[in-house]
C-alpha cells in the first residue's frame, strides 16, 4: 500500500488537499517499471490515467515500416493517458519507461472524470494542459510541413532549451539528449542531428559537457529559428 502522501509531487493534484491526495492514492493501483518496459501499448482499450510518481517515460509510436516516431519524454509529477479517460477512445500512442524501477499510480477514468468535474482548479488545469499539446503538434505540422531537416533540428533543440534549467542567456539540458530520439521528433536521421549539433559546436552556439548539453544563447537560437519561420 503506497503511502497517503504518494501524490503530493504530482503538479495536477497540487490543488486539493492533504486528505483528497490521500483518498486518490488509495483509488490507485500502483506499479513499477523495469527500463523500456511499456506501460501503455498503442490502440490499446484501456483508458487508466498514468500518473508518473518515480522515474520517466517517453511517448512513441511507430510507423507501418517499424521506425520509432517519439513525441515527448515525461518527467515524473506529471501524467499521461488523459485523452483516452475523457473520451474512452484507444490509445493514440505507447508510453515506455525511460528508467529502472519507473513507479505509477494507474487512476481508473470514471474516478479521473469525477475528480477533475468535482473541482473547478483541476479542470482548469486540463484545459490549458489540452491547448498547450495542441499548440505544440500545431508547431510540429508546421515545421514538417515547412522546415528542412537542419531547421526542424534547431527548432527541437529549441523546445529543449526551454525545458532546461535557465542560467542567465544560457541553458544546461540534462540529460545530454540522444542524437536519435532527437531524430525520431523530427523526423530525420541520426547523421544529421550530429552534423547540425557539430556546426552549432563549432559556432559557439552548443557545448557539450560531460553530462549535459549546454546551449551557450537560447536568444540567439530562437532568433535562428523564427527568422527561417518567418521566410517560408
Amino acid at each position: 500500500m503506497a503511502p497517503p502522501d504518494a501524490l503530493d509531487r504530482i503538479h495536477l493534484l497540487r490543488a486539493l488537499s492533504a486528505e483528497q491526495r490521500a483518498a486518490v492514492v488509495r483509488q490507485c493501483r500502483w506499479r513499477r517499471f523495469g527500463l523500456d518496459e511499456q506501460l501503455i501499448d498503442h490502440w490499446a482499450e484501456t483508458s487508466d490515467v498514468a500518473f508518473i510518481v518515480e522515474g520517466r517515460v517517453r511517448v512513441l509510436s511507430h510507423s507501418a515500416g517499424g521506425r520509432e516516431i517519439s513525441f515527448d519524454d515525461i518527467e515524473a509529477g506529471e501524467f499521461v493517458g488523459e485523452m483516452s479517460a475523457l473520451d474512452g477512445r484507444p490509445r493514440s500512442a505507447s508510453v515506455v519507461a525511460l528508467r529502472e524501477g519507473t513507479l505509477i499510480a494507474f487512476l481508473g477514468p470514471r474516478p479521473f472524470q469525477d475528480l477533475v468535474a468535482g473541482h473547478p482548479s483541476l479542470a482548469m488545469a486540463m484545459l490549458l494542459r489540452l491547448s498547450g499539446k495542441l499548440r505544440v503538434a500545431t508547431d510540429r505540422i508546421m515545421e514538417l510541413s515547412t522546415l528542412g531537416a537542419n531547421n526542424r533540428v534547431h527548432a527541437e533543440l529549441l523546445r529543449l532549451a526551454k525545458r532546461g534549467r535557465i542560467e542567465g542567456k544560457i541553458s544546461v539540458i540534462a540529460p545530454i539528449p540522444v542524437h536519435s530520439d532527437i531524430a525520431a521528433r523530427v523526423s530525420t536521421t541520426r547523421e544529421t542531428v550530429a552534423r547540425v549539433l557539430s556546426d552549432l559546436s563549432r559556432d559557439g552556439l552548443v557545448e557539450r559537457r560531460p553530462d549535459a548539453l549546454v546551449v551557450r544563447d537560447v536568444s540567439r537560437l530562437e532568433t535562428m529559428v523564427e527568422d527561417v519561420r518567418g521566410s517560408v
